[in-house]
């Protein structure tokens, strides 16, 4: 039996069979080269691995802003028109996007804002939470900017997909005449397909991610060193001031800047994916590949542009293209814009976990599609209407350039969060000055762009803020809903002792087996408990009171996730911790338990589980406004059961239904 005091799970120990410390002979040479042999081996391995991690980076992280190159220039120019000036300041302006904000503001400062290895806007949210000083910092603005900016970034997964490959399918217009009609249908069945196959999973695919995107990016560059040879003027675009003097005196420059911006969608993935790569992968695929790849495509298209100012604008990068590779280019292109739709499809699936995880969305079905890695999942209710988004939009929109004006208000707006929640969680540890100053400097970039891009709301931005705005209310409502049914269900606690006083003052019987109360606070005895007992009479003679806690980080070591506590009379508390990227998962618990010493079958087991069924009242006790009560009710009928979330086998579940007026 467990003691009363408090017992921590440990990591199973491993029997490592060696031999002695003697060296290989095989190995061993008069001049000592063992030594220097496992050095090289282990700097091979080393480098074998940062290399690979550096390929998968390039597939998964910089899809999305390697297909920028598709429509970015094309768009700012479009309200200029193509001068020499023009073509100048407009390249100039994508240049030095990409250096201060993904260079300067991503690699070098926000990556260092990391959560436990872990990034994106949640994580951030979490870790300048923490770091608040004062309780309305905490719960109030950064809470309110944290839920806004994982509302553009799911804005952002619609919009990509459908923007990606409808600006490669539309390569096909210069590649074959006459094909025009078909865009819109052959980008619909690609979207399909690609969400179709998400339920397999990216296991088997994602091998193909980071050669497909190295492929692409060599292609982009290839097409557009020759013109750049042929124009060399475009080099004078790395001076800023060709750049500054369109932005501040030219009429169109702050219309032009709102495009630009298009040049820098998906550096948000930069650190969303953190946790996946690491630090040194996602940067040394930057400077190695993506960076020189992005420079050479704008300067080719640039020079280009030089080459034909007295020509019609059209699809400028394909026009780069010699006739003979137009069409292999649309195929590498379409892929591409598969894998950079990939990137943000699985983006929101992880921001789907750790909204759920954390209380802001009801439980979801979310299936892991691996078992050797962690992230990869797929939840089909997100991708239904993901799916649904961007067909909506490929139809809406008919045309990547109307698209542009929704995509620039959903990364504009995520970029002004990341930037406030990052000065909130590194100013004590930089100091309010330093870290202000720096802030300053990227909201000046941010608030610019965002600006620039107001304009836009009515041809497109709204979507965005739409979608925003609904997320915005689901997520704030299921939170608010759900505290409410949390204190209802802590105000029916029983005090333990009081609770197993009853036990025995009543003569309840105790029968064999384990019963397993899942309870939403560790302190009493739970209304589940109560309202079995009350009704059966009966109870097992072992009963464990689970509490599965989800803490504010984004994993649990397995040494600190379990608490075991023996309350006597055959009862036992369990608490369970998990970090907002994890699933909960009974079953393993208990299998723990079992290790620690706990006489338990996990599939033996009866797991009682509470379901509220919720009734809306306008006189209720939860302050909420009626509709909210409304919008909870609803998503409280239709979430996935405790039982299946938790992977629990129907035939070990108990429901008890438990009546709730809010």
């Amino acid at each position: 039996m467990l003691s009363a005091s408090t017992r921590r799970s440990r990591a199973p120990e491993r029997l490592v069979l060696s031999s002695p410390d003697v060296p290989s002979p095989s190995l061993v040479t008069p001049s000592g080269e063992h030594a220097a042999s496992d050095s090289h081996q282990h700097d091979a391995r080393s480098f074998r691995s940062l290399a690979a991690l550096s390929l998968g980076a390039l597939g998964i992280v910089y899809g999305d802003i390697g297909t920028s190159p598709l429509y970015a220039l094309r768009e700012s120019l479009a309200h200029v028109g193509p001068s020499e000036a023009h073509v100048l300041g407009v390249v100039s302006l994508v240049i030095w996007a990409l250096v201060l904000t993904v260079v300067v503001k991503y690699l070098t400062f926000i990556l260092r804002a990391d959560h436990n290895g872990e990034g994106g806007v949640l994580a951030l949210l979490t870790l300048a939470r923490r770091k608040g000083r004062s309780v309305s910092a905490r719960h109030g603005v950064l809470l309110w900017l944290g839920l806004a900016g994982a509302a553009l970034l799911l804005a952002d997964g619609m919009i990509t997909p459908a923007i990606s490959v409808l600006s490669a399918v539309e390569g096909l217009e210069l590649a074959t005449p006459g094909v025009t009609p078909f865009v819109l249908p052959i980008s619909i069945v690609i979207l399909i397909g690609l969400f179709s196959v998400q339920k397999r999973g990216t296991g088997r695919i994602g091998a193909l991610f980071g050669p497909a995107v190295f492929l692409w990016f060599f292609s982009i560059a290839a097409v557009a060193v020759p013109w750049i040879f042929r124009e060399p003027r475009i080099l004078h675009a790395f001076d800023p001031r060709h750049g500054m003097h369109l932005l501040f005196e030219s009429s169109h420059g702050f219309t032009v800047l709102g495009s630009v911006v298009l040049c820098v969608t998906g550096g948000e993935a930069l650190y969303a994916d953190l946790g996946h790569f690491g630090v040194r992968p996602i940067r040394l695929a930057w400077y190695a590949v993506v960076f020189p790849s992005l420079l050479l495509s704008y300067l080719g298209q640039g020079a280009y542009v030089l080459m034909h100012q007295s020509a019609t604008l059209g699809n400028i990068f394909f026009e780069l293209v010699p006739p003979s590779l137009l069409l292999p280019m649309v195929a590498i292109a379409t892929l591409a814009a598969a894998v950079a739709a990939q990137a943000l499809i699985s983006g929101v699936y992880s921001l789907t976990q750790q909204a759920v995880q954390l209380g802001y969305l009801p439980r979801m079905t979310i299936i892991h599609t691996s078992g050797d890695m962690e992230g990869r999942i797929y939840v089909p209710q997100v991708n239904a209407l993901l799916m649904v988004s961007c067909i909506g939009l490929v139809i809406g929109f008919r045309s990547s350039s109307a698209l542009g004006a929704a995509y620039g208000i959903a990364v504009t707006g995520t970029m002004v969060v990341t930037s406030v929640l990052f000065f909130a969680a590194m100013r004590r540890q930089w100091g309010n000055v330093w870290t202000g100053l720096l802030v300053s400097m990227f909201l000046f970039i941010d608030v610019g762009f965002l600006a620039a891009n107001v304009a836009k709301i009515g041809n497109g931005g709204w979507f965005p803020l739409l979608m925003g705005g609904f997320f915005v209310a689901i997520a704030t409502s299921w939170h608010a809903g759900a505290e409410a049914v949390r204190r209802h269900h802590i105000a029916l606690n029983v005090p333990l002792t009081d609770f197993l006083a009853t036990l025995a003052q009543e003569g309840i019987a105790r029968v064999k087996g384990t019963s397993v109360f899942l309870a939403r606070d560790d302190k009493g005895a739970p209304p589940t408990l109560v309202h079995y007992v009350r009704h059966s009479h009966a109870l097992h003679e072992r009963v464990i009171l689970l509490t599965m806690k989800t803490v504010r980080v984004p994993r649990v070591s397995d040494t600190e996730r379990t608490t075991v506590e023996d309350l006597g009379d055959g009862f036992v508390r369990v608490e369970a911790k998990y970090g907002f990227m994890e699933s909960p998962t009974v079953g393993r618990v208990l299998e723990t338990c079992a290790q620690m010493g706990l006489p338990v079958v996990p599939s033996e087991a009866t797991v009682f589980v509470g379901h509220s069924s919720v009734i809306v009242q306008p006189t209720g006790k939860a302050k909420m406004a009626l509709w909210r009560k409304r919008l909870f009710a609803f998503m409280n009928r239709n979430a996935r059961p405790a039982a299946l979330y938790y992977g629990l086998s129907p035939d070990q579940v108990i429901e008890i239904g438990v009546r709730l007026d809010i």
